[in-house]
């Protein structure tokens, strides 16, 4: 069967390749802290990790995609350059079962992965395994209908499963750096995933779904993303005083001034947000996801330099 160039296109759009960054940079981590905890690690155990990472984070997008074209909901929404979709499948609509099917590869590159770690470190990777593959496949259909599994499942994704399972399938050990290091990405993608709604919040009510966004408003969730991102911030300093980060992990401070002009933009934001009027909400929206890109940039670089 051949693949025309547009439907090979609609998938790659469908994935957000701008946005991809992410997961090597999570998955970093887990190379970055094994460096910093003095292990040695095989170049091809650390490349299989990024990988993964990179094809959860693709699977978990074209699902995404895929869900939001069938159920309606890319016709209601008003895309942003953070929230939205891609619009690559309202556009090709003749691409959606080739979008899907994209998913399904992705997942099984991450699944056969998996196994080579399963048979290197035994049945503790099954648990994150199946953690993180029921994440990728419920999180669209399922988990954006229950309020806080919503909030909390795309930071355990990209912090907690992804970072401490990638820390244990290099090392086969868990320690108190990768944990400290993965809570900084739960915190701030939580943070980010919640922001991102906050555009689509008539659109997604609209098609059953139930989040905080829809719950508190956009007002109250721009608070909570708020002291997500201060909370994220504060594991820095209480984890070097119980000496389960390296003095170099301030490195990440660095971004300090820009955490503090964003958190005082969320909590002042103008009333008007609340009827709807997302323009004061916009710049704020582009500022976190530099600074969540940047603040894990910048602690993979200070784990690396305490190695």
């Amino acid at each position: 069967m051949t693949i025309s160039a547009t439907t090979v296109q609609a998938c790659l759009r469908s994935s957000r390749p701008n946005f991809l960054v992410l997961a090597p940079l999570c998955a970093g981590l887990a190379i970055t802290a094994a460096w910093a905890d003095g292990h040695t690690l095989a170049t091809l155990d650390a490349l299989l990790v990024l990988l993964g990472a990179l094809l959860a984070h693709a699977a978990v997008n074209l699902f995404n995609e895929h869900h939001d074209f069938h159920s309606g909901l890319d016709e209601l929404t008003e895309r942003t350059p953070f929230s939205g979709g891609s619009g690559s499948l309202p556009e090709r609509p003749e691409a959606a079962d080739a979008v899907r099917k994209a998913a399904m590869l992705c997942l099984t590159g991450v699944v056969a992965i998996g196994f080579w770690f399963l048979w290197r470190e035994g049945p503790v990777m099954l648990l994150y395994g199946l953690l993180g593959i029921g994440l990728v496949v419920a999180y669209t259909a399922w988990l954006t209908r229950r309020p806080w599994l919503c909030l909390l499942a795309p930071g355990v994704g990209f912090g907690l499963l992804m970072v401490a399972g990638s820390y244990q399938a290099l090392t086969g050990t868990l320690s108190a750096t990768a944990v400290a290091a993965a809570l900084i990405p739960t915190l701030m993608v939580s943070a980010l995933l919640l922001i991102n709604q906050l555009p689509d919040i008539d659109a997604d009510r609209r098609v059953g779904r139930d989040h905080l966004a829809i719950r508190l408003g956009p007002l109250r969730s721009a608070r909570l993303v708020a002291l997500l991102l201060a909370a994220a911030f504060a594991v820095v300093p209480v984890a070097w005083l119980f000496g389960a980060l390296p003095g170099a992990a301030w490195l990440m401070w660095l971004a300090s001034p820009a955490v503090a002009w964003l958190v005082r933009g969320l909590w002042l934001l103008p009333a008007e947000v609340e009827q709807g009027e997302l323009a004061a909400l916009l710049p704020l929206m582009g500022l976190n996801v530099a600074l969540l890109l940047a603040s894990l940039a910048l602690l993979n670089i200070g784990l690396f330099l305490a190695a």
